[in-house]
């Protein structure tokens, strides 16, 4: 691995929803635990269902049914449970807020002359009427869900589309997520990240991660970047 020499040359930032711009922990695992009470099954914590976050809804149903980060429940029991959750959630939805810095992190990155985008593997039909109902949708040019393409991350194609969306070679393209996924989808598309501490890696440490820079919050990106 070269060494990072900071401030790299950025032209576009595309950032992370789920730990990184919002907590939604609140809202997924109350979401879940009230899918579990409809079907009669006993709750699970919520630090533990906040483990859980990060892949999908799809997943988060499944491991909060079998209580296992690896296991897969069986398919009629799945699709019982799924409209559950999704009815559950679509009510919970717009009571996720901004971390700390986020909206200041933004203005600065906008006033600063960086191209936004949004990257997120939440399914567009919860992403943009949560992104529009929490006042973030302005700030980015592009969104991409976790169903807009074939791929979604850890797959690099994301990040591909969005660096040819913008017209900018994806090493110029900065990532910045909260997890492992956002990590090994940056590294294979050969772009640069920055994680934040603070969000949803299935509780496990950031700085473990193969990344360029653990950053307190979206504001403290800036003085490790200059626009190109």
């Amino acid at each position: 691995m070269q060494p990072v020499h900071f401030p790299l040359d950025i032209s576009a930032i595309v950032i992370d929803l789920d730990g990184t711009l919002l907590h939604t922990a609140p809202e997924l695992s109350e979401a879940a635990n009230r899918m579990l009470r409809d079907m009669d099954y006993a709750p699970v914590p919520t630090e533990l269902l906040a483990s859980y976050i990060g892949n999908g809804i799809s997943w988060l149903v499944k491991r909060a049914l079998t209580g296992d980060m690896h296991a897969t429940p069986d398919a009629a029991l799945y699709n019982h449970a799924l409209p559950i959750f999704e009815k559950h959630y679509t009510a919970l939805l717009l009571q996720s807020k901004p971390f700390d810095g986020v909206i200041e992190g933004l203005d600065a990155m906008k006033a600063a002359g960086f191209r936004l985008g949004c990257i997120t593997n939440k399914l567009a039909r919860y992403t943009e009427p949560l992104l529009k109902g929490v006042g973030l949708a302005k700030y980015f040019e592009i969104v991409l869900s976790g169903d807009t393409l074939a791929e979604k991350k850890p797959h690099p194609l994301p990040l591909q589309h969005a660096a040819k969306f913008f017209g900018v070679p994806v090493e110029k393209l900065l990532l910045i997520g909260d997890s492992l996924n956002d990590t090994v989808a940056a590294r294979a598309a050969g772009c640069p990240v920055f994680c934040v501490p603070y969000g949803y890696n299935h509780g496990e440490p950031v700085d473990s991660l193969f990344l360029d820079a653990v950053i307190a919050n979206l504001p403290a990106a800036l003085p490790l970047i200059k626009r190109v």
